[in-house]
């Protein structure tokens, strides 16, 4: 059984940073391309990050760029989202996903997803 599990959310003022983590098992971690998603109060769920197997290609989404990381560790099947100079827009529920294949696909239809975790930026 596939679990993807979201830890690192909580509640930081503007300007500061989290780093969120989502630690995978029952899957062949190194062999799926993993993203990042958030999900604001009464808006759609987007895509934030996603980054190869290898590591090798990341992608982020325009609002986020230069400000957020994506990284990972395949001996620890872990996924990590360093998140700085945070906004209130940042706000949502964060989730891991993973996609059997290419970072087009991790962005459209991953194949697991995890339980997501709060992030609160305050004002």
């Amino acid at each position: 059984q596939v679990q993807l599990v979201e830890s690192g959310g909580g509640l930081v003022q503007a300007g500061g940073s989290l780093r969120l983590s989502c630690a995978a098992s029952g899957l062949t971690f190194n062999a799926y391309t993993m993203g990042w998603f958030r999900q604001a109060p009464g808006k759609e769920r987007e895509f934030v990050a996603a980054i190869t197997w290898s590591g090798g290609s990341t992608d982020y989404a325009d609002s986020v760029k230069g400000r957020f990381t994506i990284s990972r560790d395949n001996a620890k099947k872990t996924v990590y989202l360093q998140m700085n100079s945070l906004k209130p827009d940042d706000t949502g529920v964060y989730y891991c996903a993973a996609a059997y294949g290419s970072i087009i696909k991790a962005k459209r239809r991953p194949d697991y997803w995890g339980q997501g975790t709060q992030v609160t930026v305050s004002s």
